[in-house]
């Protein structure tokens, strides 16, 4: 029975924007954030020990990641080589060079030839020799249309038809790969992907590159013991039969408000062939708070906010505050209030949003006493307006965008701690 610990989408380096810096050691505490997760993942896989450690891909934000960062990332898998864990990195799509051209950020551990350390940029199959015997591992990284096809061969094709063709070409590849395999040793498919089934997180913000779908009957093959991803932020096994598990480990820190609801973690795997066992981990991640309150009806705004915010445990959280009101109310909330309640925060964020003074209650009205609609109207009377004749065109339009914009209008100030 081998021990396995699967982790992905590290994003060392991300989320800078919600933290400060630490006045003791000069830096960011978000990076502090993600170092620490990180780190507690590797002494669980230490202190079993595991005999193997999987990495699903995204290591960084980019595939330029600053020094400090990437020594960050480094002096956490070098704890690993020190007591002889192999390590298997995949590469990611934000770890590729020029959307997969002109190699990865994580090639240096081979280049540097980093003793147990094996990197995943290509469809291959790794036998990998750990403490408790041999496991396979078929290594894919994040593919790009270029990687199976050129530009003349999807040039008449629509999205779904380059797809299609994508995952064939790609089924080809795999297939071959397959064929390959010893049916006698515990086989593993680590890949950075998008299934087709799979629940969105952040990535579909921060995408990368441009990548394909792949339906998860691709995947869960009886050849793999376990198939573990990385890409989605939002941890999820994606085959309910288990026959193999198809399993996102989710990213370790939330990287933005998108993730505030999502557990982060890791996953911890007991392989043998044809048997599986696996768990997931929670991480105690940086808590992410939204508190959205509507007082253009309040009597006291000010007391109607303070009131949302007792609501929330905002201790040591990220917190963005987001309050309604109309213009006419403005005065009535004072920020340093505000400013003071969100003092135990980790950092916070403060977006005033003015609900619209349009005309939009009066349009019922006129239409209710007239059969000449608002844009109507207007047409007529800058009609009766010389004065207005230059600019009646910008009059129009502005009137079209006014009524047809949402109810509420974002402040063009965000006021920030």
């Amino acid at each position: 029975m081998l021990k396995i610990l699967h982790l992905s989408d590290i994003h060392m380096g991300s989320s800078f924007s919600h933290g400060r810096i630490n006045p003791e050691t000069g830096v960011n505490t978000r990076l502090e954030d993600f170092v620490k997760t990180l780190s507690i993942a590797i002494d669980r896989a230490i202190n079993e020990p595991v005999d193997l450690v999987l990495f699903g891909g995204d290591a960084f934000p980019d595939a330029t990641p600053p020094p400090f960062v990437q020594e960050a990332f480094a002096s956490q898998f070098r704890r690993l080589v020190d007591v002889g864990i192999p390590v298997v990195l995949l590469v990611g799509n934000h770890d590729q060079h020029s959307q997969g051209l002109g190699g990865a950020s994580l090639c240096i551990y081979r280049t540097l030839g980093v003793p147990g350390v094996l990197v995943g940029d290509t469809l291959t199959t790794h036998r990998v020799q750990t403490r408790n015997g041999i496991v396979q591992i078929v290594t894919l990284p994040w593919l790009t249309r270029s990687a199976l096809m050129t530009r003349q061969e999807t040039e008449d094709l629509s999205m779904v038809e380059v797809n299609q063709l994508l995952t064939e070409r790609l089924r080809v590849v795999l297939e071959g790969e397959i064929r390959r395999l010893d049916d006698e040793i515990p086989t593993v498919l680590l890949a950075h992907l998008m299934a087709d089934s799979a629940a969105l997180g952040a990535e579909r913000f921060l995408a990368v590159g441009k990548g394909f779908t792949l339906p998860v009957s691709l995947l869960a093959r009886p050849c793999f013991d376990y198939v573990a991803l990385g890409h989605v932020h939002k941890h999820q096994n994606l085959n309910k039969s288990n026959n193999p598990p198809v399993v996102y480990p989710g990213s370790i820190e939330r990287v933005d408000f998108s993730e505030e609801k999502e557990d982060k973690g890791y996953v911890m795997i007991e392989l043998e062939r044809g048997n599986t066992d696996w768990e997931f981990c929670p991480l105690p991640a940086r808590p992410f708070r939204t508190i959205e309150v509507d007082v253009s009806k309040a009597e006291d705004p000010q007391a109607a906010i303070l009131k949302a915010i007792a609501k929330h445990d905002i201790n040591d959280a990220v917190v963005r505050l987001i309050y309604k009101l109309r213009s006419e109310q403005l005065d009535s909330v004072e920020n340093s209030a505000l400013h003071e309640v969100l003092t135990s925060t980790h950092t916070y964020t403060i977006q005033p949003e003015l609900l619209s003074q349009l005309a939009r209650p009066r349009v019922p009205e006129l239409t209710a006493t007239s059969s000449i609609d608002p844009m109507e109207a207007l047409q007529t009377y800058l009609n009766t307006r010389e004065d207005l004749k230059d600019i009646a065109a910008s009059m129009l339009e502005a009137a079209h965008k006014l009524l047809d914009d949402e109810e509420t209008v974002p402040l063009e100030t965000t006021l920030k701690n």
